[in-house]
């Protein structure tokens, strides 16, 4: 096993790499998904969170053992970049990986876990939640922020942004699942629509989320909305021919 540490916790290194060899009969769980694996643990006076991720296919247990970072690599070492950025995501703790000789098996990150109020999704699937055009305006401006500061999360889903109230009645917003992200000097326009238009398939929210980006970038709003509702529009079509795609697959298997 291969386990770094972020600075500040080597003193729990005997305790973490306990969490993760045992992962599968420790902890609470968190999020038993298909694919992926989140429980929650006890560390000091602290709750953290210890991600694991599915065991690779053949070719990507070569790929992620001698050519590419694997997932786990990739979120600790995003987040710590985003935290230098100043972009709000949980704290990154460790990370640790399991190989054999064949490759990659098992991955792990590990991080704070943060209690949050909300995500996006809320807005999405509760058109009466409370303080909702305030709150996709304030996260709407956080996702130009990223934009100026050449972040394309490249999973900027309803799920992967955790949203806490302040006590001023402001929001702050935190990037979760992070093994996919590109870097850039700057990002061109097209590039930033397509970058949000996964979030909502709601016309409305698309046109207060142009609004608003409109205060801050030099397009006009109705280009904005244009452009933005174009990519949301072919990413909900494309979604869902995959998804009846799926289906006919499921019933010819049957």
């Amino acid at each position: 096993m291969i386990l770094r540490l972020n600075r500040g916790y080597e003193k729990f290194e005997n305790i973490l790499t306990e969490y993760i060899r045992f992962f599968n009969t420790k902890g609470e769980d968190f999020v038993i998904g298909q694919r992926n694996q989140i429980k929650l643990f006890d560390l000091d006076d602290k709750k953290i969170n210890i991600k694991s991720f599915k065991v690779p296919h053949f070719i990507n247990k070569i790929a992620y053992k001698y050519f590419r970072k694997s997932k786990a690599k990739r979120s600790f070492e995003f987040a710590n970049k985003l935290l230098e950025l100043g972009v709000g995501t949980p704290k990154p703790i460790a990370f640790a990986e399991f190989s054999s000789i064949i490759g990659l098996e098992k991955s792990f990150y590990v991080s704070e876990q943060l209690e949050c109020d909300l995500t996006y999704r809320e807005l999405v699937e509760i058109p009466d939640f409370p303080d909702r055009e305030n709150i996709l305006r304030q996260f709407t401006k956080f996702s130009f922020d990223l934009h100026e500061k050449g972040i394309e999360f490249l999973d900027h889903s309803p799920g992967n942004t955790l949203i806490k109230k302040n006590a001023d009645g402001n929001y702050s917003f935190y990037l979760v699942d992070l093994n996919r992200m590109e870097f850039h000097k700057e990002m061109p326009f097209e590039m930033r629509m397509k970058n949000l238009c996964r979030l909502t398939p709601l016309k409305e929210m698309v046109a207060v989320m142009s609004n608003e980006y409109a205060k801050y970038y030099p397009e006009s709003e109705q280009k904005i909305f244009e452009t933005l509702w174009k990519y949301t529009a072919d990413f909900q079509e494309q979604f869902y021919r995959k998804k009846r795609l799926k289906k006919k697959l499921k019933f010819w298997k049957k």
